[in-house]
């Protein structure tokens, strides 16, 4: 098999053998990663931006292209070409590989002898795929399937993608569905050499997915050419672009790209912050927020972790002691019912128990995960997990980079924990995140030691349901987004960390 592999090496063409080659994308792993290494730099395509305004609704939806063609046309080199010269940070690239139907078990004993039809557009769940697309285009997440090639079946575990400035749909009955085609900004079609294509499914599906030589050649025979010339060839027409040579032809590629930056342009998806600023002033507080008590001894430990001369030894001390009441505080704001116990002197008490299913902690990197001993203190067996959102230091924008979140978490109240929130910007996007993961808005619970006016104005206008819970609320944010008077780079007064080179606080370079 391994010499198969290496034969059809030898006779495929070297990719952009008409134009001089360019550097391809590479990747961290085989099956779609979470971010692509380029020249240039890294793509990140399992994050997303925000695409919110100051009222929590999405600004626009993501621009769609299209990417068409027979099998082994060149459409995935073709579609990480762009994704490189495009310079856009965030991208999803979604193949129709993922959407084959379920086999039966007589269409699975078909195609274990290559008697199956693969490239029927039968052979695709396009509710799933139109479905998939819309939920993207609009910002939210997905499931995806993830598709076992050589079992010809579905795995169990389902992938999570999320919306991007830019989708890459890409397939070989890209452009067989009217609704599908509806959904689509752009369409271009890869055309390649017919025998280019044979050659290269020849070395993909011997070297990659453990089929024979007689095998895929009797299925190409049998269903991939008559398909390609039924099915996917008339599709040509309707593409606003055909790419001759597929990876090869850097002109048209370099074409595409002109354009899809001035469609990007006119877009504008941007992050306003200063319409974030400038929407609430001299609204009252929200009903959601609930302020601890400033009480002579909370009072004490804000004066002591505001004064910029206090040790980092005593900053941490006092710290914790404010998150170890500010998570009792917010606990009070959970469901509980009535329970009758009895003691050990055999009476029954009448008392109260906790209403829900579990308490799930999340902690927005990296001041919020200071939180979490305070919070595991007093909930057992309290689940954790973690997003870490940066912003984007050209355009402004907070960017999802990491998310861990426990399975299940839609059935859980959520205390989603960030230490100082100014903007509300990144609170704003952790909320949505955990509203993609199905968690109710109402189950959510933003805790925070320090908050500005600004910023739970904005948490509260696009998330009224969420309870904003915090030991004070300053007044003022100034031009840099920063809390006045404030507490400082919370990050890096409790690690002992240098603030960063421009001076902004890790808290503020991803404003919350």
């Amino acid at each position: 098999m391994g010499s198969n592999a290496e034969s059809l090496d030898r006779l495929l063409p070297p990719v952009g053998a008409r134009r001089s080659p360019r550097k391809r994308t590479t990747s961290q792993c085989k099956s779609e990663p979470p971010l692509l290494r380029t020249s240039k730099r890294t793509i990140y395509t399992a994050g997303r931006p925000p695409w919110y305004n100051e009222h929590g609704t999405q600004s626009k939806e993501a621009f769609a292209i299209g990417l068409g063609g027979g099998s082994a046309s060149g459409k995935t080199t073709v579609a990480r070409m762009i994704i490189e010269a495009l310079d856009v940070p965030w991208v999803v690239l979604l193949s129709m590989d993922s959407f084959y139907k379920v086999l039966t078990t007589q269409q699975q004993e078909q195609a274990a002898h290559n008697n199956f039809n693969f490239d029927h557009p039968d052979a695709f769940d396009f509710d799933l795929i139109v479905s998939t697309l819309k939920k993207l285009k609009q910002g939210k997440s997905v499931k995806v399937p993830v598709y076992d090639f050589t079992t010809h079946s579905r795995k169990k575990d389902w992938k999570t993608l999320y919306g991007a400035n830019v989708i890459i749909f890409e397939g070989i009955m890209a452009f067989a569905d009217k609704t599908l085609l509806e959904l689509l900004d752009m369409k271009i079609f890869v055309d390649t050499d017919s025998d280019i294509r044979l050659v290269r499914r020849l070395r993909r599906d011997i070297s990659e997915r453990g089929r024979d030589i007689e095998g895929v050649i009797k299925q190409y025979n049998k269903f991939v050419k008559p398909a390609f010339d039924q099915y996917i060839q008339p599709t040509m027409r309707v593409a606003d672009i055909v790419v001759p040579w597929g990876s090869g032809n850097t002109v048209a590629i370099d074409l595409i790209v002109q354009h899809m930056h001035s469609q990007l342009e006119e877009r504008k998806l941007r992050w306003d912050m200063a319409a974030l600023a400038s929407a609430h002033q001299c609204h009252p507080l929200p009903r959601t927020l609930s302020v601890l008590k400033s009480t002579p001894q909370v009072r004490g430990m804000h004066t002591i972790i505001r004064d910029k001369e206090t040790s980092r030894d005593e900053f941490i001390f006092y710290s914790k002691r404010l998150m170890r009441l500010l998570i009792e505080h917010a606990l009070s704001f959970l469901p509980f019912q009535d329970c009758v116990v009895q003691t050990p002197q055999g009476q029954d008490y009448a008392g109260k128990c906790y209403a829900g299913k579990q308490i799930t902690g999340v902690s927005i990197l990296r001041a919020g995960e200071t939180m979490e001993p305070a919070l595991r203190a007093v909930c057992k067996d309290v689940r954790i997990g973690t997003i870490l959102i940066q912003t984007n230091q050209h355009t402004g924008e907070p960017e999802l980079h990491y998310l861990r979140l426990p399975k299940d978490i839609s059935d859980d109240h959520v205390i989603l924990m960030d230490c100082t929130v100014s903007t509300g910007a990144a609170a704003m996007m952790a909320v949505r995140v955990l509203l993609d993961h199905d968690v109710p808005e109402d189950k959510i619970f933003l805790l925070s030691l320090l908050m500005a006016e600004m910023g739970v104005h904005s948490v509260a206008y696009a998330f009224p349901r969420v309870r904003i819970i915090t030991t004070a609320v300053d007044k003022r944010v100034n031009d840099l987004f920063r809390i006045i008077p404030g507490i400082g780079n919370f990050g890096d007064r409790y690690f002992g960390t240098d603030a960063a080179p421009d001076g902004s606080d890790e808290e503020e370079a991803a404003p919350s």
